[in-house]
């Protein structure tokens, strides 16, 4: 296996190549423009697809953005771009949209670490992607990106940093979600494997503005600012820029290997690094008490049975999080960073972009002495 070092020496040139030229062989903005390049993206309101919808909308791209019924618009506001309602629960409603279409851009997936029924989950993440992509296949779209996620990857309870080689299977997979999207990325690899071309990107813990739901890190995000998060457990993720995770949808349109899995992936950080940052950032006070696993895991199975199941409601805490949790979720993007030009930069901005966003939203208050 090459190591972390050789492939970022070669990413350096081919970074420059990349982000200084935009030629992607066909897909740059010059030829957006001058092609009216239609573009199918699904999960456009969620909170990475906004961005992607936004980097392709900067291209020239012709948009057309898939949204449920209930979807929150906000994201996609001022973008000059169709909204198609549908589901992915129903992929054959979505034949005509797909028509015509010259890339697919699949990041939707059902994101929640508690669900009442598994079932709806299984439907969206693994029998919609395998139905888009035969949609995509038989609509004749020559180019597909599927967001999938470092979820799926093979972690090490040891803490050790794992890439896209690190050896996993499905029993590895924690919970609904993972195993869902670890099912869903399957389909995009057989498609690919039989001739699709489909390229697989997996974003690590994207933070940014415009978290508008929020994700499960933005609610990290929002309870620090809101001194909601007196104790931290033993944990860690990679976080990383959205904007950067966006940006590699368009790359990934032309460059990379059909297939292939790409991690997109920033800073390797503890649980308790990540408060440390947002409190240098804000002046909020970061906690000191450290929760053993097992009082967490306590507390997770009583909130999952009082909040989730008596009162049908999302528990603040799951069980799922807490066995994830055991885990460091420390990852490398060497191989994104030499093959696709993936930028591997510090998450200071992004994360001090993702307080001044939530607080001028309205989801905390201004901390005092906010030194952002």
């Amino acid at each position: 296996m090459r190591s972390d070092e050789k492939r970022r020496e070669v990413a350096f040139s081919r970074n420059d190549e990349i982000e200084n030229t935009l030629q992607f062989r066909g897909w740059n903005q010059e030829a957006f423009e001058r092609r009216h390049v239609r573009v199918f993206i699904t999960g456009a309101t969620g909170f990475v697809g906004s961005h992607v919808a936004q980097k392709f909308a900067a291209e020239g791209a012709k948009l057309l953005l898939l949204a449920r019924k209930s979807s929150n618009l906000e994201g996609i506001q001022g973008l000059d771009a169709d909204v198609i309602t549908g589901d992915l629960r129903q992929p054959e409603t979505l034949r005509s949209a797909l028509s015509g279409c010259d890339a697919l851009i699949h990041v939707a997936a059902d994101y929640r670490l508690w669900v009442p029924d598994p079932a709806d989950m299984y439907a969206a993440n693994v029998d919609g992607t395998r139905e888009l992509l035969r949609l995509a296949r038989e609509a004749g779209i020559s180019r597909v990106v599927y967001t999938s996620s470092v979820a799926t990857m093979g972690f090490k309870s040891d803490g050790s940093v794992i890439d896209e080689d690190t050896p996993v299977s499905l029993a590895d997979m924690i919970g609904h979600y993972k195993r869902s999207k670890f099912m869903g990325e399957q389909e995009a690899i057989k498609a690919a494997a039989a001739g699709q071309h489909v390229m697989i990107l997996n974003p690590t813990t994207p933070i940014g503005p415009g978290d508008v739901k929020p994700t499960p890190t933005g609610r990290i995000i929002v309870d620090f600012l809101n001194r909601k998060f007196p104790a931290y457990v033993d944990t860690g993720l990679n976080l990383v820029d959205v904007g950067e995770v966006a940006r590699m949808h368009v790359v990934a349109l032309d460059h990379g290997t059909p297939g292939q899995r790409y991690i997109l992936g920033g800073e390797n950080l503890t649980l308790k690094q990540i408060l440390d940052r947002m409190s240098a950032i804000t002046g909020l006070p970061s906690p000191n008490a450290k929760v053993p696993h097992a009082v967490a895991m306590a507390f997770a199975f009583l909130d999952e049975t009082f909040t989730g199941k008596l009162l049908k409601k999302e528990p603040r805490a799951t069980v799922e999080a807490v066995r994830m949790g055991k885990k460091m979720m420390f990852a490398s993007s060497a191989k994104a960073e030499q093959e696709l030009g993936f930028k591997h930069v510090p998450i200071y901005h992004a994360l001090r972009s993702a307080i001044h966003w939530f607080v001028t939203h309205g989801y905390a208050p201004a901390p005092g002495g906010n030194r952002s």
